[in-house]
């Protein structure tokens, strides 16, 4: 008779219903019953905007782990409400678009990530805050936004990455605006721009290493400013991209910050981990170090039992 194993505490599930990953959700629980998980809560949401309600009722139920099943949009709107509370979070990635998963070495592999999320390591990691809400992975004005818009409209869900790729074409002659750009207080940027990234991670929509030296617990976060307008010049800085060297493109300006400030002459469309927000014609960020504790491979580990 194999030896039972010692149940851990109060475990929860925020799922997203029509994310599909492994077996489903009932394969989760059978590797949670397999954990040993002493009290599970279980919430599922027909839509990412519903997590953060189930979010705040895990912490009030009190939860020791909190397993975020679905994809960007899903683990930013949780980490939004989750953030500085102390509560650990296992990631699985469930969606079409799971850079914060990717860029942590979490695989789409649910039993891999389960027994990361129970048995890797905790580490806490910075988040960005804009407009006082919380991002994982990037927030993005202007032309990446509005590609992000397009995506959502359903097609995301039926071509994933493809996605991106078919809905930028339509964006790659989007009009200069001009914006000013402060970094810590001091004017960094002023002028015109077709794009401003922010990012906590290096490897960004689409699967694009825009940022090539970010790592999300430095505290700082990389802003990029992009005046390329145009197919050509917008495959002269997706080209550079491709090669690792972002910050060598002439249509590319690039620093770290702690604290952001950016103002549009025009009313520009804004995004959270791959999740249209609205326009905006100024937008506050800042770097939140350490402000959401997340299971992570240990070192040289691949997930593997």
């Amino acid at each position: 008779m194999l030896p039972r194993k010692q149940k851990v505490g109060t475990v929860a599930v925020i799922a997203h219903q029509k994310k599909t990953f492994g077996g489903g959700l009932d394969e989760l629980r059978r590797l949670l019953a397999d954990e040993g998980v002493g009290e599970l809560l279980w919430y599922e949401v027909p839509k990412s905007k519903k997590a953060p309600k189930k979010a705040k009722k895990a912490l009030k139920e009190g939860a020791d782990l909190v397993l975020v099943w679905g994809g960007d949009g899903m683990v930013q709107r949780c980490v939004d409400t989750l953030a500085g509370s102390g509560v650990t979070v296992g990631i699985l990635p469930a969606g079409t678009a799971n850079l914060f998963a990717q860029n942590l070495g979490i695989p789409e592999d649910l039993p891999k990530a389960v027994h990361i999320a129970f048995h890797g390591e905790s580490r806490k990691l910075d988040l960005g805050k804009v407009n006082g809400e919380h991002f994982a992975v990037m927030a993005g004005v202007g032309f990446d936004a509005a590609m992000i818009e397009d995506a959502d409209r359903g097609l995301k869900d039926r071509l994933g990455r493809v996605a991106y790729v078919w809905t930028g074409l339509r964006h790659v002659r989007g009009e200069l605006v001009r914006m000013e750009v402060k970094i810590d207080d001091v004017t960094w940027f002023e002028g015109e721009a077709s794009c401003l990234l922010l990012g906590n991670v290096g490897t960004i929509t689409g699967g694009i290493e825009a940022f090539d030296d970010a790592r999300p617990d430095d505290g700082w976060l990389e802003i990029g400013v992009t005046t390329a307008t145009g197919p050509i010049q917008w495959a002269r800085v997706l080209g550079r991209m491709s090669v690792g060297r972002s910050d060598e493109s002439p249509f590319v300006r690039m620093s770290r910050a702690r604290k952001v400030t950016a103002t549009f002459a025009t009313p520009m469309t804004y995004e959270l981990d791959g999740g249209a927000k609205g326009t905006v014609t100024e937008l506050k960020a800042k770097v939140v170090p350490g402000g959401i504790t997340i299971r992570v491979p240990e070192s040289g580990d691949s997930g593997s039992q």
